[in-house]
């Protein structure tokens, strides 16, 4: 059997990698993949244009490719899977029409209200001078988000009006966000502690996977400008029985019915990021894939075949599908470049450890292979992961694996694992 992961970054290295270990499995294609995908046993990089779905098609149809699993929001809100089921290609991900949930702000916050779903107040523009207009009748602090996807930077938490103009001017004038902010969310400011909570769901079927939760912000103490995580555990011990049951009830449920009523039934990760506090979930966002650097924490807890948990959910065989978990506690800490979430500098030379000890993974995301040199070649570069028996140890095995890599200009945060460790 074999697989093609589409994407390039830490998730995908962890999505091919666990692909990988089964097996039925002979060949993991990753496109177009990175240094550690090109570097691992069973795995290889290939050069296809994300934008020419056609292409791809016939890639799957020449190697006779069993499953493939888009990794990354852009080709999904693009309508990739689509275009391959389309094309009798076995691909696991949401519609074009389901990815709004996540290609759209002011789509998933508008489908909230319209399906009981809880979130915070909100209002929607694309106006700058009605968007200035609507900060003179608000309390602080607000989040400003950026409409469309801006991979995952484009939400900025404002503590006073000032700041709030700031993030407008950023996003309508400086255009940091590109296309993504010709649109903008503002959004009530929500107290609480986050958690992920993402799902394979296959219509109105759903199986949830290991709880957790990551660091978005850059600073230890989880201060700082936003990123696209930097670090993250599992399992979530805010997330106890009666919260997880609540998330089913409340959140994941009703979204798969509301989508199905939409005429867009959903397949695919669904990624629910919750506030939760004093018993009670909101809905921050949802995201059609699963998350960056959630992944890697997840899958390498993940003990049975993630081929076949894709596959059944593709065949509408969830029903009767089970998958098994390891009791152990996993940490995932990323490795940035100096600079990152905003600009940073690539192409330095990187230092891996020789052999790292079991229970630890090394997961690339932005690097690259050059004259059989790894480079950096993103802002995340690598997520360093460890299991343990409890959160406390898999902390320590990572951070321990952490050290054993260097390059110029590397920074990670200190304190990943903190809350659950609390």
């Amino acid at each position: 059997m074999k697989i093609l992961i589409i994407g390039s970054g830490g998730r995908e290295h962890a999505l091919a990698w666990k692909s990988s270990q089964d097996s039925a499995v002979t060949k993991v294609y990753v496109c177009p993949g990175n240094a550690g995908t090109a570097l691992e046993e069973k795995l290889e990089n290939i050069s296809l244009d994300l934008n020419n779905f056609v292409e791809i098609a016939d890639f799957c149809k020449k190697e006779k490719i069993a499953l493939v699993i888009i990794g990354p929001e852009q080709p999904l809100v693009m309508g990739m899977a689509d275009f391959l089921q389309a094309n009798d290609i076995n691909a696991f991900g949401p519609s074009e029409a389901a990815a709004q949930l996540e290609g759209s702000k002011t789509f998933s916050k508008d489908f909230f209200i319209k399906y009981g779903i809880p979130t915070a107040g909100y209002a929607a523009f694309d106006s700058y001078d009605a968007a200035l207009t609507h900060l003179n009748e608000i309390e602080y602090p607000t989040v400003v988000k950026a409409d469309g996807l801006a991979a995952g930077k484009g939400v900025i938490i404002c503590s006073s009006k000032e700041e709030a103009v700031n993030a407008l001017d950023s996003i309508f004038k400086d255009q940091t966000f590109g296309e993504a902010g010709s649109s903008v969310v503002i959004e009530d400011f929500l107290e609480g502690e986050e958690a992920s909570f993402i799902a394979v769901v296959s219509k109105d079927k759903i199986i949830p996977l290991a709880t957790s939760q990551d660091h978005k912000a850059v600073g230890e103490g989880d201060v700082g400008l936003n990123t696209g995580g930097m670090g993250a555990y599992s399992p979530a011990p805010i997330v106890d029985e009666k919260i997880h049951q609540k998330i089913i009830d409340e959140v994941m449920t009703p979204t798969m019915h509301g989508l199905i009523s939409e005429g867009s039934p959903y397949l695919g990760f669904l990624y629910a990021g919750l506030m939760i506090k004093d018993g009670e979930i909101k809905v921050l966002e949802f995201n059609c894939r699963f998350g960056d650097p959630e992944t890697q924490p997840i899958l390498l807890r993940l003990k049975s075949s993630l081929v076949e948990l894709c596959l059944a959910a593709i065949n509408d065989e969830l029903e009767s599908h089970e998958i098994e978990w390891t009791e152990k506690h996993s940490c995932g800490v990323v490795i940035a470049s100096q600079g990152y979430p905003e600009s940073y500098e690539s192409n330095k030379l990187v230092s891996l450890p020789n052999n790292s000890e079991s229970e630890t993974k090394l997961f690339h995301a932005g690097t690259k292979l050059s004259n059989n040199e790894v480079l950096t070649s993103g802002g995340r570069v690598f997520c360093a992961t460890a299991l343990g028996d409890n959160l406390k140890e898999a902390q320590a095995k990572a951070y321990n694996l952490v050290d054993q890599v260097s390059f110029e200009g590397a920074f990670f945060r200190k304190d990943i694992g903190f809350k659950g460790i609390k």
